[in-house]
């Protein structure tokens, strides 16, 4: 249900999409991934359809011990709930999917399954669910499997917040309130990434927690060198887009401010600035503060 718009500005989607293939790196050659996979014609699709290549591959992340040919993934957002609605949408979503084959029963019920992810503990909806006579066993660490006769296909419910932090680093730090230590042990962990597509999901992680953390990142780039670094490096594009785009609003609030007041001091401090900081020499200095070509040399007698 990707489709559904995302709250506070936070698009936390593709942030868990770039997640969930860097959870499974050690199989990245068995698993297919296909975001927003289309069920009909109409917008109707999931948020994630994983399927497994070679069927009797072992899946070594925990997460997908679960996962048969073919896996219905579903993401709830930190601002979105999880109901006994939302779990039987899910089903669904998977019932359609199965009749959606091109001949009968090309996509067998034993070969299909349901995984959830969300931050939170569902206690309401596992409460619902054991008053069905539904069975809930915590299998690993936040990994919930969910059995019973109302449950056509193997089910599991992450609670992404209860995962192991070392292992789990890309989901855990999806959150409005990440952790220091999560974001420590992720960028510790995607450092060493060499792949562009992999770079290129830890980007999308890293666009979504940096912008739902600001402080806490913030944070973490002033008190440790190594770590801001990583940030930088791993955000490169985004750092220099922001740097240029600071740098060009000090170079309008500067050319206004000189203009403003009519202070010839200020203008040129301004240019003894960009001539340090963007090693300028002085006519390019003076062609980006628009400087008339009858006030240069006076300006350069003074630099």
């Amino acid at each position: 249900m990707a489709e559904k718009r995302e709250t506070a500005g936070i698009r936390w989607h593709p942030g868990f999409y770039g997640a969930a293939e860097l959870e499974f790196l050690s199989n990245k050659g068995d698993l297919e991934f296909l975001r927003e996979y289309n069920l009909s014609k109409e917008p109707l699709r999931m948020d994630l359809l994983i399927i497994k290549k070679p069927a009797e591959v072992w899946i070594e992340n925990e997460l997908g011990r679960i996962f048969k040919t073919h896996n219905v993934v579903e993401y709830k957002s930190p601002e979105d709930g999880l109901t006994i609605d939302d779990l039987y949408k899910t089903i669904d979503y998977a019932c359609l999917y199965k009749g959606l084959g091109e001949y009968v029963n090309q996509i067998p019920a034993e070969e299909l399954t349901v995984s959830i992810f969300r931050e939170g503990y569902p206690r309401e909806l596992f409460e619902a669910i054991k008053s069905q006579g539904a069975e809930i066993e915590e299998r690993y660490p936040g990994i919930y499997y969910i059995r019973g006769k109302q449950i056509p296909f193997d089910t599991q419910v992450v609670v992404t917040g209860q995962l192991d932090r070392e292992a789990h680093s890309a989901l855990r730090v999806l959150s409005r309130s990440a952790q220091e230590e999560d974001i420590r042990a992720f960028l510790e962990k995607v450092v060493r990434l060499t792949g562009q597509g992999d770079k290129n999901n830890a980007d999308a992680v890293l666009q979504v927690s940096v912008s739902a953390n600001q402080k806490i990142y913030e944070a973490v780039r002033r008190c440790d060198t190594a770590m801001c670094e990583a940030l930088r490096e791993l955000m490169k594009e985004d750092f220099e887009k922001a740097e240029w785009e600071g740098r060009q609003e000090g170079i309008r609030e500067g050319r206004q401010e000189g203009i403003r007041e009519g202070k010839q001091e200020t203008l040129l401090e301004t240019l003894k600035n960009l001539m340090d900081s963007m090693k300028w020499t002085a006519e390019q200095a003076m062609a980006a503060m628009k400087i008339p070509d009858a006030e240069r040399d006076r300006y350069r007698a003074m630099l």
